[in-house]
């Protein structure tokens, strides 16, 4: 539905760009022939960077990568955390990896993202972060991996909060024989 309704924009677009390319083709040639290719090289620049966005993204926002069997390094973020992304029930989730929370702890966004509906859940637990009380929900999740290692039946929680960022905490890193930083790197090994 979401490609359906780009393409419509696009379709619109074009059809008003063309028709005004037109109407100046008229008056104008040269000048609206200089307009026209100025069109085209901009449509050919948002093409080519809607095409490698994925690179572009890898690059400006770096990811945690194996290195070695047992070793997970994560660089750290221009923003000073540590961010990585697992894969939550089959679905990517960005986390930022937070050693000052308790648990892996979920946004709504994320948590439906993951197959769990938060208007299903009884938020009937609590806890202190930065902003101050939030209600949660916990909840299993069936499959957690990051890289070549996969967890199964993990608990979390679903934060109820304005906050639209989920925490990878102690009780998921606890997992790993070793958590440690060197450097700008954050260093996972079981």
């Amino acid at each position: 539905m979401d490609d359906l309704g780009r393409l419509t924009y696009l379709v619109l677009l074009l059809i008003a760009i063309g028709g005004f390319l037109l109407i100046e083709l008229r008056a104008q040639p040269g000048r609206a022939l200089r307009l026209a290719a100025a069109w085209a090289m901009i449509f050919l620049g948002v093409v080519a960077v809607a095409g490698m966005w994925g690179d572009i993204r890898r690059t400006l926002i770096p990811d945690a990568r194996m290195a070695g069997s047992n070793r997970i390094e994560v660089p750290l973020g221009d923003d000073g955390h540590f961010h990585l992304t697992a894969q939550v029930n089959g679905a990517n989730v960005r986390f930022i990896v937070d050693t000052g929370a308790s648990t892996i702890a979920l946004s709504e966004r994320d948590a439906r993202r993951v197959g769990i509906d938060p208007d299903q859940l009884g938020f009937i637990g609590q806890a202190r972060t930065a902003n101050g009380m939030i209600d949660t929900a916990t909840v299993t999740l069936e499959q957690v991996r990051i890289g070549a290692f996969e967890d199964s039946n993990v608990q979390a929680l679903v934060l109820r909060s304005n906050l639209d960022l989920s925490l990878l905490g102690m009780s998921y890193l606890s997992r790993f024989a070793r958590v440690s930083i060197e450097g700008e790197l954050l260093i996972l090994e079981r």
